[in-house]
């Protein structure tokens, strides 16, 4: 969305009144004055969450104590919740599983890809990705025997060759809010014999996304960004049906045997998606996601599309007309069908200009070495947020008050 008139703030008033998910701000629990655009990096908590986890704790957990696990259904939560997920990424309910952290996911999905590749040796990433993927990519080479070899996002498709086994990218840039186009992307490295592993941190639950569509083989993705799950969150992986059986992942864990409850010495791979379990789930973080999700029920993600890409044009629109001169340059793609949920602006004083903004009540984040980085969940930012932050970012930027100790000083988490 881009309008072409002169804006002021009451434009973006009634695009929030004309708004088909403006009341599911409602279902979230936000301060009062805040602005909150870091939902790329953990989402809001829904309203009902702290309900959910007082019953588990007082109840189920408390008074219910080892029984929960069948009386209260806590032992197939992570099954349930996958279903929950895999509706928000084109994935078919017995394809996804919640278990883990992203990095672990991301583990035993490329050894179990280099397993079902003998003979190919390369592992193909990309330059820039989130630094957690290409440092267990390069653990999984070293253990594998195989070469991690990276290039920059525009050489994908001619780097795509017959020696590789894995090609491993993530759908949306942590940085760059960048957007890959996962079906051609995945149509190509099939053609050269290559299995493709998607990290969706970044749009799930923010876009759209067509796993089964793209043919997608393996997905990862965490739980705490954009589908609310709460900090530290429990992660998900998707493995395309036509290949669970095939699957041999590396952590053989009990969860993920075939008859967990019956002990058995030697190891014998569950026949489902729950091959991909380990140990015992990290229960209230299970079921703590598992809540948040509802805040998606019913929601159409095509509705949640079209807001997200108004919100993120409305926004660089509004960067344009009122940040010129002031030493900000847009570093998202302009263009919406390549570019994700956010708008990453760059400044060569970034850090201390972020820390002046949610001094203010604008809360995005800093990437080094100098990206301001706003995410825009469509569930609960308003179109007046846009107008708003962009308001406050030009009053820090004009008036200079980011340079103060306060906010040059470095905090441990950045």
């Amino acid at each position: 969305m881009s309008l072409s008139f002169p804006l002021n703030r009451e434009h973006f008033e009634r695009l929030d009144r004309d708004d088909p998910l403006c009341d599911s701000r409602a279902l979230f629990d936000l301060p009062s004055g805040e602005i909150y655009l870091d939902g790329n990096s953990l989402g809001a908590m829904p309203a009902h969450v702290p309900a959910r986890l007082e019953r588990v704790l007082k109840q189920e957990w408390a008074h219910g104590l080892i029984r929960s696990w069948n009386d209260a259904d806590w032992y197939p939560a992570p099954q349930r919740t996958g279903g929950k997920i895999a509706r928000l990424i084109g994935a078919g309910a017995e394809e996804v599983i919640v278990a883990d952290s992203t990095s672990i996911n991301l583990f035993k999905v490329l050894v179990a890809a280099t397993r079902m590749r003998p003979g190919r040796k390369v592992i193909l990433g990309e330059n820039g990705n989130f630094p957690t993927d290409v440092y267990v990519a390069s653990g999984v080479a070293e253990l594998t025997g195989c070469e991690l070899r990276c290039v920059e996002p525009e050489q994908v498709l001619e780097a795509l060759t017959e020696d590789v086994a894995i090609l491993s990218l993530t759908h949306v840039n942590y940085k760059s809010g960048r957007r890959y186009d996962m079906a051609a992307i995945t149509a190509r490295a099939h053609e050269v014999g290559a299995l493709v592993v998607w990290d969706l941190c970044h749009s799930a639950g923010a876009m759209p996304i067509d796993l089964n569509g793209s043919q997608a083989d393996f997905a990862v993705g965490c739980g705490y960004k954009y589908l609310n799950g709460g900090p530290g969150a429990p992660a998900f992986v998707y493995v395309a049906e036509r290949h669970i059986p095939h699957v041999r992942q590396p952590l053989t864990g009990w969860h993920g045997h075939a008859r967990p409850f019956a002990f058995s010495h030697d190891y014998e791979a569950h026949p489902t998606i729950d091959r991909m379990l380990v140990g015992t789930a990290p229960q209230l973080g299970v079921l703590a996601l598992e809540a948040a999700l509802e805040v998606f029920d019913g929601v159409d993600m095509q509705v949640l599309r079209k807001k997200s890409v108004a919100l993120c044009d409305l926004f660089i629109q509004l960067c344009d007309e009122r940040l010129a001169g002031l030493g900000v340059e847009l570093r998202s793609p302009r263009d919406a069908e390549q570019r994700g949920s956010q708008v990453s602006l760059a400044h060569a004083d970034a850090y201390p200009v972020m820390q002046a903004l949610i001094a203010r009540g604008v809360i995005g984040d800093f990437r080094a070495p100098d990206i301001l980085r706003f995410g825009f969940a469509p569930l609960y930012n308003r179109y007046v947020d846009i107008w708003d932050s962009v308001q406050a970012l030009r009053e820090v930027l004009e008036s200079g008050e980011w340079n103060r100790p306060e906010f040059i000083a470095r905090k441990s988490v950045t």
